[in-house]
């Protein structure tokens, strides 16, 4: 049977599906979990995106080693699987390619391909003549314009997908050596083309529409059903058109009903983008919300003291039946190396995390925005070895759910939040639909108009 194994380097990549497993852990007992789940996909929250390349690459080649394991234990048992691997990265070419995929093919392969397709619709990202944009107020503009293109640890230079593959790979793949899959192309029959990759080959894949990517997954089904092994550098996108999943079974607009006995929640905000920022100076303005800023430059040296006051202040407002928004300070610290900032990064992240854990157990929702601080509250603010995708609360944005048998959150939803999705109201809407308030203005208006 096939199975789509997705191996993810911040937890955002479920941004499009529903009724998967999301793994935080990757021993090969947990990885049973997931091969044996009926869903035919599930999630390895690898953090790589927090890491740097010679971290990423070790548990890359822990997870696949794990991952070949399970897979033989399958096979044993009579349930041999015909896996669909994925490294699942961010829209926006930020990550570590060529690092994780060189592994995956190292332990997993060999590959008669290897496909770039980062568009992303739901979050405005479309590739079209090989070059990568992000929708801006309705406008294309090359990702290489954009902040993300100048990440201090994942910047980049080039929008044109071929170009960019020689820029990250050093030249080993030179641009003019890369397969492109040009709309036309996508849009038509490539199956001919597919089975004649070989060698792990480098494709880069237009994509302007959810149509497009699945038209182009079936004949990549089929060309994988005659015997073609392909790995996949992705966006989300293309995990709806691999996974051919129904609507999810609760809409956006319902997911209060999740929400614990219609309690208040907390929201924890790390991601720094402009975005976010924009999006959280939203939020603060909405009834029942409180604001709770964590000072990062009083960091590593006060971070006890840090955590306790914002454990105390949370539990006083949750009594108040107040929703604490606890967001680290806006301003943007420099650091003279990648090695410095990632280690910065670590210290907010646990700083936040010693929060999270100590949250009250009477929360009735939690919002994570950012990836790495998504992955980090799953992981470590709650332990999770698996969690369970119920939906989308926003395009984009994933809705997941503790376990029943959890020893401090039991059912609590977790609303994961990317930093770089949404609107400036984005927030805010995921926020109101917990607490109930868009269908009682809906109601509201309804009645107006009668």
């Amino acid at each position: 049977m096939n199975k789509i194994i997705v191996i993810d380097d911040d937890p955002t990549g479920s941004q499009t599906v529903h009724g998967c497993l999301l793994l935080t852990r990757w021993d090969t007992d947990t990885l049973m979990q997931g091969l044996k789940d009926s869903s035919p996909l599930f999630f390895v929250l690898s953090n790589t995106r927090g890491m740097d390349a010679e971290s990423a690459a070790r548990v890359t080649r822990e997870i696949c080693l794990n991952l070949r394991g399970g897979l033989d234990r399958m096979s044993t048992e009579g349930q041999a699987i015909n896996p669909i691997l994925v490294s699942r990265s961010d829209s926006t070419l930020r990550g570590h390619y060529p690092v994780e995929t060189n592994v995956i093919a190292e332990t997993l392969g060999p590959f008669d391909a290897h496909f770039l397709v980062p568009a992303f619709f739901e979050g405005g990202r479309i590739t079209r003549d090989s070059i990568h944009y992000l929708m801006v107020d309705g406008k294309p503009v090359p990702v290489h314009e954009t902040e993300f293109a100048k990440d201090s640890v994942f910047g980049y230079r080039h929008s044109y997908l071929p170009d960019y593959v020689e820029e990250k790979t050093g030249g080993q793949i030179r641009a003019n050596e890369v397969h492109r899959f040009q709309l036309g192309d996508v849009r038509g029959n490539v199956l001919p083309r597919l089975l004649a990759l070989k060698n792990n080959a480098c494709c880069v894949v237009d994509a302007e529409t959810q149509n497009d990517l699945n038209h182009f997954a079936a004949q990549l089904k089929e060309a994988a059903s005659q015997g073609k092994r392909f790995l996949f550098r992705s966006a989300a996108s293309l995990l709806t058109a691999l996974a051919g999943l129904k609507p999810q079974p609760v809409p956006a607009e319902a997911m209060s009903t999740f929400v614990r006995e219609g309690r208040p929640g907390a929201v924890i905000v790390g991601s720094h983008v402009k975005k976010t920022t924009l999006q959280l100076a939203q939020l603060l303005q909405a009834p029942g919300t409180a604001a709770m800023e964590i000072d990062v430059s009083r960091l590593p040296q006060e971070r006890a003291g840090i955590v306790w006051k914002a454990v105390n202040d949370a539990f006083t407002l949750h009594g108040a039946g107040l929703t604490p928004v606890i967001y680290t300070s806006r301003i943007e610290r420099q650091f003279n190396t990648q090695q410095e900032r990632l280690e910065f990064g670590t210290q907010v992240s646990g700083t936040l995390m010693d929060i999270v854990k100590q949250l009250p157990t009477t929360l009735g929702f939690l919002v994570s925005k950012g990836g790495i601080t998504s992955n980090d509250v799953l992981s470590e603010g709650l332990a999770l070895k698996a969690s369970r995708v119920l939906g989308q609360i926003l395009p984009g944005c994933s809705v997941v759910k503790c376990p029943e048998d959890h020893s401090r959150y039991p059912g609590l939803p977790v609303v994961i939040f990317p930093g770089n999705v949404g609107d400036e109201s984005a927030l805010t809407t995921a926020y109101k639909r917990l607490k109930g308030m868009e269908e009682v203005r809906s109601d509201s208006a309804r009645q107006a108009r009668a």
